[in-house]
């Protein structure tokens, strides 16, 4: 953790939010820390990335004039190490009312290639790492019948198209994961948002997409997200027109969609 003070405690008259974001450093992560610490956030930045994570919160500090951030180097696949992890950050943020998991892998095969060994990474991440995570938060939302969880899954997890099996795959479960979740939590007054973004206009989107559609700019997948969260929607995609795209491709028959390129 850095040597950053501690935010203030949340008080009747500041009632802050508290949230950890998983996957903060960079992308959507860091669009989102720097529009929810301006909307008042006090935070704990995650990532196994140290060096962009402190620059980003040094920006956040600085430009709220206060503390609203502090992180935490964390390897996500290190899942035995969460729960005292998490209690740390309680004890640090003087509580937790929001979790958000952006941490994401992806690794871009070849049309003939079959890779195990990345696609067992991205499982780690992208699935197995959001479980570990958001199912030690989760009793403590149940038992205090409030809070807020967030999964960034994908539009690629919404049918199982040729280019990334392995991404499609870790991407279709974490979707379903949420949504029971979200059943289990619900009754005991409890958000679970999943979110699905298109492209995003991220370092290695840019770098291995050739063909972006409807990309969209971080900061905006950000300010959607955070629209979604504020009126505690079940599922949003990023761009609107993304959900209109999937409604089509789902419903495309499979011996037809079975030829597609994509």
């Amino acid at each position: 953790m850095s040597d950053s003070p501690k935010p203030a405690p949340a008080t009747p008259l500041n009632p802050r939010r508290r949230g950890i974001i998983i996957g903060a450093s960079g992308g959507i992560g860091a669009a989102l820390s720097r529009k929810l610490a301006r909307e008042g956030f006090a935070l704990a930045l995650i990532d196994r990335n140290k060096t962009p994570l402190q620059i980003l919160c040094d920006e956040i500090n600085q430009a709220a004039g206060e503390p609203r951030a502090l992180i935490y180097e964390h390897d996500i696949t290190k899942y035995s190490t969460i729960p005292s992890l998490l209690q740390r950050v309680i004890a640090d943020l003087g509580g937790l009312d929001t979790l958000v998991y952006i941490a994401g892998l992806i690794y871009f095969p070849k049309m003939d290639e079959y890779n195990f060994a990345e696609d067992q990474k991205m499982v780690e991440v992208n699935l197995l790492g959001a479980m570990a995570w958001t199912g030690a938060v989760a009793p403590l939302f149940q038992n205090a019948k409030s809070g807020q969880i967030v999964g960034i899954s994908s539009v690629a997890g919404d049918r199982g198209r040729v280019g990334n099996p392995g991404y499609n795959a870790s991407k279709a479960s974490f979707t379903n994961y949420l949504e029971a979740l979200r059943n289990r939590l619900s009754r005991h007054g409890v958000s679970v948002l999943t979110v699905k973004p298109g492209f995003v206009k991220t370092a290695p989107t840019l770098e291995n997409v050739k063909k972006l559609m409807f990309a969209v700019e971080p900061n905006v997948a950000a300010d959607l997200i955070w629209d979604g969260m504020k009126k505690r929607r079940q599922t949003i995609y990023v761009s609107g027109i993304w959900k209109l795209i999937m409604l089509v491709i789902r419903h495309i028959p499979s011996f037809i969609f079975r030829r597609l390129s994509f």
